[in-house]
């Protein structure tokens, strides 16, 4: 016996572990027979419509008994597949507005903004032109002195004085914003970083301290924006191409049609 009780650690380091088992016992004694129940299990779809329309779904296939068990699967089954589309289609968007123009691992092949810029540019500048050889055309009409007049140069010749009449009052126009500009003044712009107000609704509101002696210098909170993604129905069509029970399901040619 001596011998076995060289291997007995607990003992040759003064450890009695029945006492230890009985307080660990005493100490926990209060969790000791406790039950521990779980949340109600709350249904995500209305249970009296969606029993109503299972049974109507049921009929049809010879089935008259559908016991609640069933529907509360079926709410929950619903619950998760709405869930993953809704985290599959998050994602999607996410990429469509992904912007790499500050990644150093893409550059920049062609710059479309730039060239319809520079197409407007050239209808601008040949409509111009046109305006241009037009407007010549008529003052040429307006200056003739021809005593046989076709027509045609009398036409020209009415078309010329109306664009005068219009030149003429778009100039006095631009007078008299100019004068109106004029005596105006400068406008002063608002200073924004006034202390002691709030900028609320446009209006400035003073913030005072414990006294009046003393103004607070007021600094306006930054409530940080809950970032909002808009998901439109072209992510939803290229969900349902991707998805393969939804790639050729009537719901993905109707919304093709919209």
């Amino acid at each position: 016996r001596d011998d076995d009780d060289i291997n007995d650690v607990a003992s040759m380091a003064g450890v009695n572990l029945n006492e230890e088992s009985a307080r660990i016992l005493a100490t926990n004694s209060d969790l000791v027979g406790a039950q521990i129940q779980s949340c109600k299990d709350e249904p995500f779809l209305a249970a009296v419509p969606l029993h109503k329309r299972i049974l109507e779904t049921a009929k049809k296939l010879g089935i008259t008994d559908v016991p609640a068990e069933v529907v509360t699967f079926i709410s929950h089954a619903t619950q998760s597949r709405l869930r993953t589309v809704l985290e599959k289609v998050t994602v999607i968007t996410q990429h469509r507005l992904e912007s790499y123009k500050d990644d150093d691992w893409y550059e920049q092949a062609t710059d479309v903004r730039a060239q319809l810029k520079f197409f407007e540019q050239l209808e601008r500048l040949e409509k111009q032109r046109k305006d241009e050889q037009e407007r010549e055309i008529l003052l040429k009409a307006a200056k003739s002195r021809s005593r046989q007049e076709d027509p045609e140069q009398a036409r020209l010749k009415q078309k010329a004085k109306e664009m005068q009449q219009q030149e003429l009052a778009q100039m006095r126009q631009r007078d008299a914003n100019l004068t109106a500009l004029a005596a105006i003044g400068p406008r002063k712009k608002r200073k924004l970083d006034t202390p002691g107000l709030l900028s609320i609704g446009g209006e400035g509101v003073g913030v005072s301290g414990g006294s009046q002696a003393g103004l607070g210098t007021a600094s306006p909170r930054q409530y940080p924006r809950q970032k909002i993604t808009r998901v439109n129905l072209r992510d939803f069509i290229f969900y349902m191409e991707q998805e393969r029970e939804m790639s050729h399901s009537l719901l993905l040619y109707r919304a093709l049609l919209k």
